[in-house]
C-alpha cells in the first residue's frame, strides 16, 4: 500500500526470510561463521539456536546462497517425523534411490552410507541442515548420531547442522542425549538485537528497499527497541504498521504518536510487548550469569574463519558484546551499509553547541583547499603527500579515485573518508573539506588539517553533492571483474572471498561459476546489487571486511603507520 508512496523498490519490513535484507552485524557474522564451519569442517554436529523471530531461518537462507560448489545439501524444514520418515526425507533430498521393496531403517541406512562413500570418493561433501530442530524426537536424534559414525581417517562423511529454538539446548542436556551432545563441534545462540543494532537494522532494510529518506527519526529508535525487545520479527511487524499509518496520514516521517498507535494495533492491549521486554531482560541476565560462571579467560576457537574481526569467545550461549566506549569503535562492530551510523546520536536539542562549516580564518587562501584535503586523506592511509606540490596520481600505491555525486546515504554505504566540495558563502567561495566522521546528526570535517564538528543540517546546504574517495585496487585491476576474465585480480578476488566465507581457495585465476556464486552471495549480504560483477563499490566493501584497520567514517587516524595491504 505504501510502497509507491515512499518510492520503495521492495517492501522493507516483510517477515519473509529474504537474505537480501539480512543485516550482517557482528553477531550475525559470527552465526554465519558457525554455519560455514559446519559446511566446510570435518564433521559432527553444529548447533544454532535462538528465540522465535531472531532470524535463524533468514541466516539459513543466506547460508544456502554461499554453499561451495562441491557440497551437496539436504535441507529438512519439518523434522517432526519418526526415524524412518526422516531417513526417507534424507534419501529424497540427496536423490538416493532405494532398491524396490526397501522400507526398513536398515535398508535406508545402508543406501545412505553407500551414497556418502561414493560422494566422498568423488571429492564432494554431504551436509544435512535441519530447521526447527527442537521438534526432533530423542530417538530420531540418536539415529542421526549413528549416521555420523561413517568416517574416514580424517573426517566424517556427513555433517549435520541443527537450527532451532532454545528448547533444543534443553533436550541435548538430558543424560540420554550425552552422546549426541559430545558430537557437537560448534554451537552459537542468536540473541535479540541491542539498542544500537535496532537503528542499524532498520536503516539497512530501508536502504536495501531503495530509499535514503530518514523515514524513522533517530529519536524513535530507543522507543522502537523498548517496544520490541530487539526481536527482528517484531521490529518488522511494528515498522510495517507504522509506515502504513504514516502513509494514511500523508506524512513523510513516522511520528512518535504513529509508532505508539502501531504498537497497540500489532501487540494489542494485552501487554505482549512488555512480556517480550521482560523476556529480553531475563535472557540478558542469564547470559551475564553464564559469562561469570565460565570466566573470561577462555581461548578463542582456532576454527573461527579469518577476516571476521575480533569476535567474542564462542560458547554454548554468547553474552551480548560489550558496547565500545567510543562511538568510533561501533563502526568496527556493526556491519552493513549503515555501519557508520549504527549508534543513534542525541536529538538536535541535546547536542552541544556546534559551529557551522567554515573555512579557517587563519588560512588566507582557499586555492590550496583541494591539495590540503587530499593530503589529509592520504595520511589516513599512511601515504606522505606534499601539499605544496602536485596532487599525486590516484594509481600511486595501487590507489584509485572514486568520484561521484550523491547524498549522505552513498557516503554511509562506502563508509570511508571522502573529500567534499563545499560552496561556502557562494560558488565563488568554494573549498574542499575532508569528511572523517558521520553519524545520525553530526559530521566531522577536516579543514586544512583542523577538525570541525558540524550538524548535518548545517552541512547539507553547503555541500554540492560531489565527493572523491580513494581505495586500494587489487593487482591488475582495470575497471570491472566479470565472468570469463582471468589474471591476478581474479585470483585476489577468489582468495578474498574464500577468506570471508572460510572456504577453500584453489588459486584459480579464472572467473568461473563458483566465483560468480560467491561474489553474488557477498554482494547480497552487503546490500549491493547482486549482479556477480565486481566494480569499485564491491571491491571497496570487500577491502573493508578484510582489513579492519582501514580508515572508516568516525575513525580519524590509522591504527598503524601504513594501513595499505598487498
Amino acid at each position: 500500500m505504501y510502497q509507491e508512496y515512499f518510492r520503495l523498490s521492495a517492501m522493507p519490513f516483510s517477515i519473509a526470510p529474504d537474505p537480501r535484507f539480512l543485516h550482517m552485524s557482528a553477531r550475525y557474522r559470527e552465526a554465519i561463521a558457525h554455519l560455514l564451519f559446519g559446511v566446510n569442517g570435518e564433521g559432527g554436529f553444529v548447533l544454532l539456536t535462538g528465540e522465535i523471530g531472531t532470524g535463524k531461518t533468514t541466516l539459513c537462507r543466506c547460508l544456502l546462497e554461499q554453499i561451495p560448489e562441491q557440497c551437496d545439501i539436504a535441507y529438512i524444514l519439518n523434522p517432526r517425523q519418526a526415524a524412518d520418515e526422516l531417513l526417507a526425507s534424507l534419501c529424497d533430498e540427496f536423490h538416493i534411490a532405494l532398491p524396490p521393496g526397501s522400507f526398513g531403517i536398515k535398508q535406508q541406512v545402508d543406501a545412505i552410507n553407500a551414497y556418502l562413500l561414493q560422494a566422498n570418493a568423488a571429492g564432494r561433501r554431504s551436509v544435512l541442515i535441519i530447521d526447527e530442530a527442537q521438534n526432533l524426537q530423542p530417538e530420531v536424534l540418536e539415529q542421526l548420531r549413528l549416521l555420523t559414525n561413517l568416517e574416514t581417517n580424517t573426517r566424517k562423511l556427513l555433517q549435520i547442522i541443527l537450527i532451532g529454538q532454545p528448547e533444543l539446548q534443553d533436550m541435548l542436556q538430558r543424560p540420554e542425549m550425552r552422546q549426541v551432545a559430545q558430537r557437537i563441534v560448534a554451537r552459537f545462540h542468536l540473541r535479540q538485537l541491542s539498542g544500537g543494532e535496532v537503528a542499524a537494522y532498520v536503516k539497512h532494510r530501508l536502504r536495501i528497499s531503495g530509499t535514503a529518506q530518514p523515514l524513522f527519526p533517530e529519536a524513535l529508535f530507543g522507543r522502537l527497541y523498548k517496544l520490541t525487545g530487539g526481536v527482528p520479527r517484531l521490529i518488522n511487524l511494528l515498522c510495517d504498521r507504522a509506515l502504513l499509518g504514516t502513509y494514511v496520514q500523508e506524512q513523510q516521517q513516522v511520528s512518535r504518536a504513529t509508532l505508539e498507535q502501531a504498537a497497540r494495533e500489532v501487540f494489542g492491549e494485552t501487554g505482549r510487548a512488555s512480556r517480550w521486554r521482560r523476556l529480553s531482560w531475563q535472557l540478558s541476565c542469564l547470559g551475564l550469569a553464564g559469562a561469570a560462571f565460565v570466566g573470561i579467560g577462555l581461548a578463542r576457537p582456532a576454527w573461527l574463519p579469518a577476516g571476521l574481526g575480533n569476535a567474542p569467545q564462542l560458547e554454548a550461549v554468547i553474552p551480548p558484546a560489550p558496547q565500545p566506549a567510543h562511538p568510533a569503535a561501533t563502526t568496527l562492530i556493526l556491519a552493513g551499509p549503515e555501519a557508520g551510523s549504527a549508534v543513534p546520536a542525541p536529538p538536535n536539542d541535546q547536542l552541544p553547541p556546534l559551529e557551522k562549516p567554515a573555512w579557517p580564518d587563519n588560512i588566507a587562501s582557499r586555492a590550496n583547499s583541494e591539495k590540503l584535503a587530499f593530503r589529509d586523506l592520504y595520511r589516513l592511509y599512511g601515504i606522505d603527500f606534499d601539499a605544496n606540490g602536485n596532487i599525486p596520481p590516484c594509481h600511486a600505491s595501487r590507489m584509485r579515485c572514486q568520484a561521484g555525486r550523491g547524498g549522505l546515504a552513498d557516503l554511509r554505504g562506502f563508509n570511508q573518508p571522502a573529500v567534499l566540495l563545499l560552496d561556502g558563502e557562494g560558488r565563488e567561495h568554494q573549498y574542499h573539506a575532508l569528511l572523517t566522521g558521520l553519524d545520525g546528526e553530526t559530521a566531522e570535517l577536516m579543514l586544512a588539517g583542523k577538525k570541525q564538528q558540524v550538524r548535518l543540517r548545517d552541512l547539507a546546504p553547503l555541500w554540492s553533492g560531489s565527493y572523491v574517495l580513494i581505495w586500494q585496487a587489487p593487482p591488475g585491476f582495470r575497471e570491472l571483474l566479470s565472468p570469463g576474465q582471468r589474471g591476478p585480480a581474479i585470483r585476489w578476488l577468489r582468495h578474498s572471498l574464500s577468506v570471508l566465507s572460510a572456504s577453500q581457495d584453489n588459486g584459480d585465476e579464472r572467473f568461473d561459476q563458483t566465483l560468480f556464486s560467491q561474489l553474488k552471495a557477498f554482494q547480497q549480504t552487503e546490500g549491493i546489487l547482486p549482479d556477480g560483477v565486481a566494480g569499485a563499490q564491491t571491491l571497496i566493501r570487500l577491502n573493508m571486511r578484510l582489513h579492519k584497520d582501514l580508515p572508516q567514517l568516525g575513525m580519524t587516524t590509522p591504527t598503524s603507520p601504513n594501513v595499505l595491504h598487498p
